[in-house]
C-alpha cells in the first residue's frame, strides 16, 4: 500500500519503536479528535462513543506505557457507524471527516498497544489522507504540508510542545470543516 507518511518519518518510527511509536499515534489521533467529538457532539445516543473517544485520546498521550485492554478499545471503536460499511459509501461532509477520525484513532490504539510501527504509519496515513482532502475543499488551506510538519515534529519527544500545537491544528481543522457544512 502506497502511504502518504513520509519516507523518513516511517522510517524513524521503525528505528526508534516503542515510545516514539506511542507519542506519534497520540499526536495524530489528537489532531482529528475535533473532528469526531465536534461533528458527532449533539447527535442522540452517541454521549458514549464520545466519552470513548475522548479519553482513548487522552489515554494515548501515556507514551511511556502501552494501554490495558487496546484490543477490547478497538473492537468498541469498530462498532461505531462511521466504520461500519455502507452501501452507499460516504457523501457527507460531516460524516467523512467523522470517519477518517474514527480510523486514526482505530490505527493509534493499534499502534499504542502493539508498538508496531506499521500501526501507526495507518495512523499518519489516515490523518494526511483527511488532511489532503480538505486541502483540495477550502481555497488556499495547507492543512496537508501543515500535518506533515507535525508528523515530523512528533519524533522530536517534545511531548508537551507536539501536544500544544496538536491542540490547536485539530482546532483549526474542525473550524475548516463546520465552514464546509451546508447551512
Amino acid at each position: 500500500m502506497e502511504t502518504l507518511v513520509e519516507g523518513a518519518v516511517a522510517e524513524a518510527l521503525r528505528d526508534r519503536g516503542g515510545e516514539a511509536i506511542r507519542l506519534y499515534a497520540a499526536a495524530c489521533a489528537e489532531r482529528m479528535a475535533p473532528l469526531f467529538i465536534g461533528l458527532r457532539a449533539g447527535a442522540q445516543g452517541r454521549e458514549a462513543d464520545l466519552d470513548f473517544y475522548a479519553e482513548s485520546v487522552r489515554d494515548l498521550w501515556h507514551a511511556d506505557r502501552p494501554l490495558a485492554d487496546v484490543a477490547e478499545g478497538v473492537r468498541q471503536l469498530e462498532r461505531f457507524p462511521e466504520l461500519q460499511p455502507n452501501e452507499e459509501g460516504i457523501t457527507d461532509v460531516a460524516d467523512t471527516y467523522a470517519f477518517f477520525a474514527a480510523l486514526c484513532l482505530r490505527y493509534a490504539l493499534l499502534a499504542h498497544g502493539s508498538g508496531n510501527a506499521d500501526d501507526a504509519v495507518s495512523c499518519g496515513h489516515a490523518a494526511l489522507t483527511s488532511m489532503g482532502m480538505l486541502d483540495q475543499n477550502v481555497a488556499g488551506a495547507g492543512f496537508l504540508a501543515e500535518e506533515q510538519r507535525l508528523q515530523s515534529l512528533s519524533l522530536s519527544g517534545d511531548a508537551s510542545g507536539l501536544w500544544d500545537a496538536s491542540i490547536t491544528a485539530g482546532r483549526e481543522r474542525f473550524r475548516a470543516v463546520v465552514g464546509r457544512l451546508p447551512r
